[in-house]
């Protein structure tokens, strides 16, 4: 893709609103890339890239109106936290105390609870016009107890677009109480634009050597395991349809992979469809990373595309802390002191060969 200067565009226009809350549609834009997002659940609604023959399409799934963010069962491009994946029995210890958040997803707490951050209305703070990126940085306060969490927690996330095709999402959060913390946004993709209904045809590199295991109620067991000779082994670029099979009480992937340290050059995940040439590489300081194939679409859901959104018509790459980690002492540390700041950054870099 174009690599040279190009002309940067940011427009945020209110576009409805919610319980009283202004929503907006945001677009980012250079001469490449479109994407639109709202300060509804932070979401990324779309993002336009074009095809190998100079075909655009929207490669993320998503709705057409901000409001329509309001139900959202499958986390379309939102922000999901205050801490993302699954918290076994919805349950922690901090500093001896026993902490109940929500439970939304079986015995688990999932993404936030009931009404995490992807059902917020976050404020948009800042709009950046700049030479070489152009973006909007949105906060939210979740108020001590929300969903059962600790401390009051101001979270904010910036999203730029820039010269060389790529979308960085940082994310910050300061806390008055020692709270878990753990964000992602919850893109799933489809190279096709959703001309293909499925992505079994979509390869995937995946730079780690192994994934945290889980156990029957999908949370993890506590164990590192390795992924070499298994379908779960992407450290070589493989067809997604030929792997789906590989965990059959997931129906597809549902997998934390444990990240190779990686570095500005190498990027945790590399995504490419070869019919279309386009390719989504995603880099992150984060040590985990979810795969996970859409194994519950049922085609109740059309997008934005026009087309229903069917089992595996998609992947997310949800860079991330490790699930449950705030059960686990010996997975990186989630608990966010006051007086420190969360600070992480993901890049999501577009392409087409």
């Amino acid at each position: 893709m174009n690599t040279q200067q190009q002309t940067l565009s940011l427009t945020a226009r209110p576009h409805g609103a919610l319980h009283g809350a202004a929503l907006y549609l945001v677009t980012l834009k250079n001469e490449t890339v479109t994407v639109h997002i709202t300060n509804l659940g932070c979401a990324v609604m779309a993002v336009y890239t074009p095809d190998r023959d100079g075909n655009i399409k929207n490669i993320a799934a998503g709705f057409e109106q901000p409001l329509d963010y309001a139900n959202n069962p499958w986390y379309f491009g939102c922000v999901v936290g205050r801490y993302a994946n699954r918290i076994a029995g919805g349950r922690f210890v901090l500093d001896g105390q026993t902490r109940q958040l929500s439970v939304n997803n079986g015995e688990n707490h999932l993404h936030g609870g009931w009404v995490g951050f992807n059902r917020k209305v976050w404020s948009l703070k800042e709009q950046i016009r700049e030479e070489e990126h152009t973006g909007v940085i949105f906060e939210y306060m979740s108020k001590d107890g929300e969903e059962g969490y600790p401390g009051n927690l101001t979270a904010t996330v910036k999203y730029l677009l820039n010269q060389h095709n790529q979308l960085i999402m940082e994310y910050t959060a300061v806390t008055d109480q020692r709270t878990p913390v753990n964000f992602t946004n919850h893109s799933y993709f489809n190279l096709t634009g959703f001309e293909e209904p499925l992505i079994h045809d979509h390869l995937l590199q995946v730079h780690a050597g192994s994934y945290t295991e889980k156990n029957a109620q999908n949370v993890p067991t506590g164990q590192i395991v390795s992924v070499a000779g298994s379908g779960a082994d992407f450290t070589e670029p493989d067809r997604i349809g030929d792997r789906l099979g590989t965990f059959p009480r997931d129906m597809g992937f549902d997998l934390n992979y444990v990240l190779n340290s990686g570095t500005e050059d190498q990027p945790a995940a590399i995504l490419e469809d070869p019919g279309t040439g386009r390719w989504l590489k995603v880099f992150t300081d984060l040590p985990g990373m979810q795969v996970y194939t859409a194994n519950f679409w049922d085609g109740s859901i059309t997008g934005q595309q026009g087309k229903p959104y069917v089992q595996h018509g998609a992947i997310a790459l949800e860079t991330q802390a490790f699930p449950d980690s705030p059960n686990h002492p010996d997975f990186p540390n989630t608990i966010l002191n006051p007086g420190a700041v969360y600070q992480t950054t993901t890049v999501y870099e577009f392409g087409v060969r």
